[in-house]
Parts: structure tokens; sequence; C-alpha cells
């Protein structure tokens, strides 16, 4: 019997590198030098003789990459990620916190919904607060340490087969063709993945790809921040389908260099805080009051937007003629709606998974079929957290699983819940991190809770209908 995903999960967040190198290969292509690509390439310098990341953009330089056009926008290092990336570089949350990221454990973390303020989580789940080049930076920094590492500035165009295994890369390299050989290649080339194309242009199956229409506008803006070690590090208040509002929610996190990193959102045609007094004062007015005094500090730069179109995911678990030596790691495999900050983290269990299989001593002439098993599981978590929260917006119209009415039901529940109860709130915490398997919530336990909590809160008149 296969084990349940509960536990697969939590498997994988007790997976640490090798105390010693143990090769299963000679050589190994990452294809992307994302936090994923990095990520992989960490994962595969423990089991091969070397790595080579091909990568468009200049690898050794600082700063944003072009190849990364969300990296101004606000992103999270959820606690599930963090525990990874501790994992894969021990010492990194104090090197972060060296370079200027800033700690936030759950008592200096505030989160509204609706308006109303939630119960602190009593637990031991810090987060990291930092820009995405900040992560970003020491990440690559890390892995472009290692011995057995090196990178190649190119644009890879397809992919060499011998049979049915994949060898190699195919490169232009300013403007020559070459190849980079491998035993194993890895795509991480994000959501614009050409995987697919490639696969059904040398005659392999297709994964099916499945889409759900988001409309995701969001707008970053950075203020100075006069607190060196502020009481409040993390604020995000989150407005639910039924409020009549054209704001999603807001965030903001104190970064590095003593700044404040605020964050607005808004679906479909609401564009909310694409000018910097629209941005300044609707978080004066819209939010709860911290919002407004963030607000209040000097404006550094421009406000920067993007738009984030759909969630994706490619189901390659689900192909039936695969080649061997291949897989495909984060974006390139789904990507969901950045309001919950699970890229990162998603992509650092898919290194978990990545490190699962290559200890299992796997015959790299076959498909990694025990990979995409394992990779399965943390996507599926990752989809189903996003994909139920979005189906409730007004304006996304599906698909909708079996038994959508009552499982959303729950959830508003269950959401509704963790403003006023402890034990829904820190269990609705740790899968939201992505710490445990959305599973956990689906228990008899969990939910009579949560009807007791919201019905205690109703005749205490400090809740609504749900």
């Amino acid at each position: 019997m296969s084990p349940s995903p509960a536990r697969v999960f939590a498997a994988l967040h007790a997976v640490r590198p090798p105390d010693e190198a143990s090769p299963v290969m000679d050589r190994a292509v990452v294809i992307g030098g994302s936090v994923a690509g990095l990520l992989a390439a960490r994962v595969l310098s423990d089991h091969a003789e070397s790595v080579v990341i091909v990568e468009r953009d200049d690898l050794r330089g600082a700063g944003e990459r072009p190849g990364v056009p969300q990296g101004t926008q606000l992103h999270a290092l959820l606690p599930g990620g963090l525990l990874q990336l501790e994992h894969l570089f021990p010492g990194f949350r104090a090197r972060a916190v060296a370079r200027g990221a800033v700690e936030a454990p759950p008592a200096t973390r505030r989160n509204y919904l609706d308006g109303r303020l939630k119960v602190v989580v009593p637990d031991d789940a810090d987060s990291l607060a930092g820009t995405r080049p900040l992560l970003e930076g020491l990440i690559r920094e890390q892995v472009l340490r290692l011995p057995n590492v090196k990178t190649v500035t190119a644009r890879a165009t397809g992919l060499v087969f011998d049979g049915a295994a994949t060898t190699g890369v195919r490169l232009d390299v300013d403007g020559a063709p070459g190849v980079e050989s491998g035993d194993l290649v890895v795509d991480a080339m994000g959501r614009s993945s050409r995987l697919s194309e490639w696969l059904e242009q040398a005659g392999w199956d297709q994964p099916v790809t499945r889409r759900m229409t988001v409309n995701l506008n969001y707008a970053t803006a950075l203020f100075r921040r006069r607190e060196t070690n502020p009481g409040l590090t993390i604020a995000l208040a989150l407005n639910s389908p039924r409020m009549p509002s054209d704001v999603a929610g807001a965030a903001f996190f104190a970064v590095e260099g003593g700044r404040w990193m605020a964050m607005m959102a808004g679906h479909g045609d609401n564009r909310p805080g694409r000018t910097a007094e629209d941005f300044v004062r609707r978080l004066r007015e819209q939010f709860p009051p911290e919002f407004g005094e963030v607000a209040g500090n000097e404006l550094l730069g421009d406000v920067r937007t993007y738009r984030h179109a759909d969630s994706r995911r490619r189901d390659y678990h689900a192909v039936r003629r695969f080649p061997a030596g291949l897989v495909s790691v984060g974006d390139a495999v789904a990507s969901f709606n950045p309001v919950y900050g699970q890229g990162m983290t998603a992509a650092a269990l898919h290194a978990a998974c990545l490190s699962t299989y290559l200890r299992s001593g796997p015959d790299l002439g076959l498909p990694a079929h025990r990979f995409l098993a394992l990779q399965k599981v943390v996507v599926d978590a990752a989809w189903s957290t996003s994909t139920s929260a979005d189906l409730a917006l007004p304006h996304v119209d599906g698909p909708y699983p079996r038994g959508y009415r009552f499982s959303s039901w729950v959830s508003r529940q269950i959401v509704t819940a963790t403003v006023t109860d402890v034990a829904i709130a820190r269990r609705f915490s740790a899968v939201v991190s992505m710490r445990e398997h959305p599973r956990s919530l689906a228990t008899p336990g969990v939910i009579l809770g949560a009807l007791r909590a919201n019905r205690g809160a109703r005749r205490s008149g400090g809740g609504g209908r749900s």
C-alpha cells in the first residue's frame, strides 16, 4: 500500500542532504537558473560528478535578473520553505539576516480577514522577510560555490535523445549551436517552459496542461523604514469575495535596507495602486491603521506592477510515454496565484523530491516515475490550497472539482474560524505555510471545531454569516 499524501509530505520535510556525496551519474544539466533550478543543482551536486546550469542571464551578476520579471514584487519565504533551505544550506537563516533579511516570528506577524484581526498562532514557525533579489542571490551564491557546479550562459533550444533516453540539451551560445550532454536533464525554465513542445517534436507524449484563469493584478512599492527592529514585521489583510471591495488584499513586509515593501492586489479589471497617489491613499483609507502608518513614510522609487493571468500545472506524472533521464521542477510544472506565496517553498519541496529519488539509487535508464509520484503530492497540495480559494472569486468560473460545493462550505468554516480559534488557526497556518498537507484540515475534529468556534463567535456578536 502506498503511503498517504500526508505521510509523504512529512517525509519530504525530514529530507536532508547526505553526509557524503554519493554519485549515481557522471553529469547533470539544469535548464534555468531560477530558484527551482538552483535548488535542483544543489541536490544534484550530491549525486553527480558535475552539474551544469544553462541560463540566458549571467548568473554571476547580482540584483534583479531580466529573466525574473516578477522579481520586483513582494515575495514570501514560507516557514516550510525556510526549513528546506536550512537543510540544504545550513546557516542560511543567519546569513540572510546578516545581509539584512528580517526574521519574522509569529508574534511579529499580523493577519486580518475582512478587517478582523486573527488570533496570533503560538508556534515556532518563523518566516524570513526579504526581497526576491536578496533571497535568490544568497541561494545562487551558495550553489555556485560548490566545486562541481558550473554555469553556461546560453539559450536552450531543444533536447537530445538516444532512443528512449534524454542525453543532453541543445544550446544557442551567442548565435552558435552547441550541446551540453548529461545523464539527467532538469527542466527549470519556469512558466514559459518549452519542454512540452520539445517532447511533441521528438514524438513523445505531451502532458495535459490545466489552467485556472485568475487575472490577478498587483502592485508593489518600497517605503523607508525608521525602526531598526520593528515589533511588527509582516502584516496581511485579505478581503473575502463577499466583501464589496475592488481590492483583494494588501500586505507589507520589513525587508533589507531599512525599508518596508508593500503590496496591493485586485482581480479582473480592478488594478488598484497603479499610481503612487492611489497606492498610498488606499493603504491609508481601506486597510487597518498599521498599513496607513507604513504609507506615511517616504516612498522610495516607483510603484511596480505585474499581472498574473492564470495558475497552471503540467501533469507530467500522468504521461504514459515519457523519456528516461528527464524531470521538470518549479513553475515549469506548476505555478500558482502568487498571493499565497507558495512559489519558492514549492520549489524547495521539489528539490526534496529529487533528493529522495536520487538517494534511492534509481536506474536512470528508466523514466523517473518515482520522482514524478513524489512531486505530484507537492503539486496537489499547493494546487488544492490556491485553487480552492481562487474558485470562490466571483470572476473565476472553474473548472470545479467534484464535491466543490461541500468542500467550499467546509473551507469557509475553517477560514472563518481562524479569526478566533487558536487550535484551528495553528492547523490552518501549518497548511498554508506548506509544513503540513491540506488533508490534515479535512478531519472531523477540525471541521467540528470550526463550526463550534463560529457558532460561539456569532453568539458573542463577533462574527457574521459564513
